[in-house]
């Protein structure tokens, strides 16, 4: 029996023990967003800090080198995990894997079929906060490297960084890391790949590579027509509503087919090449079974595969994502909010730039108020952005994580890319001059960031596999 074989037969004997450890993560409710509640970050951090010590992992909880405000107030930003192996053989690779250990806010009154903290099994789901995005998946790193202490040794030098702020835009994270190469940190040196296992297959039955991602950049609608909020029958007819400037000026940022309406957006994406264009035809894609576990009445490009594939890949798309100021409620409110906020966003793609789109945006925000004519207050701005990433699927690393999923799953593995983001992936490749292998093992009906967030028990087992493999792989790697 080889020694891989050995590892994947301790993965398999020990899953229960895998899912309880992922039930004790699950169960802390590390809500980034949740900036009162920061004892819980901590609680969190220490929990996957002993799981690296446990297996012989030095550990550092390093604070991000910035004060993080919230409303005026310093807030006390979550540590960041750096682990390496105690004894780093200089013979070995060296791996560098990013993870995060936040997740998204979630109450039982949300839509939850379940405790969102309490990790529930059912049908060979795991359902829980954080089960697939992303403590599910830094926990299955951990069980492929005990697995392989258990039966021999790590066939490669590991390393961590997991931090507690990703679902809040990994604030601190950036200025850490460069802060450290300014340094010379010792922690990013030497170390010969990078990967992340943050995000998703394409569907639920074949496994997938990433390879790239877009960015994300974030734009707010600012209107004010009273310094305080009215009451319709006293003050409707009397003031121009910052509500209704709010709600057309959203209408104007996109057609019913999705276009962007901001002039000149689409002015330095990057062209499709026939090359490229080629790529779509072999991936597995069922768009009437996506569409339907969304419950969405059509796609936007419903008889096209591949231009759906290409819209949610390598297009740019804006969403609007709420209105801040307004009331929500169930039931009636005759207000007129005083002040009104407008939120989207826009990821963006090869070749974009943060500083051109947001210009251009900005640019047309201005234009269309002058348009409009109201006499109110009005702020446009952009408060974020996160870049896009883009690597060589034929790189080395790559083609290791390849092999990894065609001896795990017995099937090559669908070559994709994401349209979420990871905004750090830019930045651990600049400061470690490595590709990032995006490498995923949860589905893409896993509900990330929704309601009755899942992981299924097969991809958590598997995905330890998949990781063992990788890791092998890189190994064998000639210089």
């Amino acid at each position: 029996m080889t020694v891989l074989s050995q590892v994947f037969e301790h993965i398999d004997q020990n899953k229960d023990a895998h899912i309880k450890s992922l039930s004790d993560a699950v169960a802390i409710p590390s809500v980034s967003a949740w900036v009162t509640h920061r004892g819980h970050s901590l609680k969190c951090a220490q929990f996957f800090s002993d799981r690296l010590q446990a297996l012989g992992f030095s550990t550092e909880l390093r604070s991000p080198p910035i004060q993080h405000k919230v409303e005026g107030q310093i807030v006390e930003l979550p540590p960041v995990i750096l682990a390496r192996s105690a004894n780093e053989d200089p013979s070995k690779k060296t791996l560098l894997i990013y993870g995060h250990i936040d997740v998204q806010p979630a109450e039982k009154s949300d839509g939850w079929n379940t405790e969102p903290f309490d990790l529930t099994e059912r049908d060979g789901k795991l359902f829980g906060r954080g089960a697939t995005d992303d403590k599910g998946p830094v926990l299955a790193w951990t069980n492929a490297i005990e697995a392989f202490q258990k039966v021999g040794n790590n066939p490669v030098n590991a390393r961590f960084i997991l931090e507690g702020m990703e679902e809040s835009g990994s604030v601190g994270l950036e200025e850490l890391l460069n802060d450290m190469k300014a340094k010379k940190d010792s922690f990013l040196q030497g170390i010969d790949y990078c990967v992340i296992s943050d995000s998703y297959w394409l569907g639920d039955t074949r496994p997938c590579i990433a390879y790239g991602l877009r960015g994300a950049i974030y734009f707010l609608i600012e209107i004010e027509c009273a310094n305080q909020d009215l009451h319709s029958g006293c003050c409707g007819s009397l003031v121009h509503e910052a509500m209704s400037d709010l709600v057309w000026m959203l209408s104007q940022l996109t057609d019913v087919q999705g276009e962007i309406l901001v002039p000149g957006i689409m002015e330095k994406v990057r062209a499709l090449s026939k090359e490229e264009a080629a790529t779509y035809q072999g991936i597995d894609f069922d768009i009437p079974k996506r569409r339907t576990e969304m419950g969405a009445p059509m796609f936007i490009h419903e008889k096209d595969p591949a231009r759906t594939l290409q819209g949610i890949w390598r297009y740019p798309c804006l969403s609007i994502h709420g209105i801040e100021g307004a009331f929500s409620e169930k039931g009636f409110k005759t207000v007129i909010p005083g002040k009104a906020v407008g939120k989207f966003s826009i990821r963006t793609v090869p070749d974009m730039t943060s500083e051109d789109t947001q210009k251009k945006v900005l640019d047309y925000l201005n234009d269309l108020w002058k348009k409009r004519g109201s006499p109110n207050r009005a702020v446009f701005s952009s408060p974020d952005a996160g870049n896009w990433y883009y690597a060589d699927p034929n790189s080395p690393n790559y083609m290791a994580a390849r092999r990894a999923m065609q001896t795990v799953y017995n099937v090559a593995p669908n070559l994709i890319r994401e349209g979420g983001s990871i905004p750090i992936t830019l930045v651990l490749s600049e400061c470690t001059g490595k590709d990032v292998c995006l490498l995923p093992i949860g589905c893409s009906n896993d509900g990330a960031h929704s309601q009755n967030e899942k992981i299924n028990v097969d991809n958590y087992v598997m995905g330890a596999k998949v990781m063992a493999a990788y890791m092998q792989e890189l190994s064998d790697i000639k210089p």
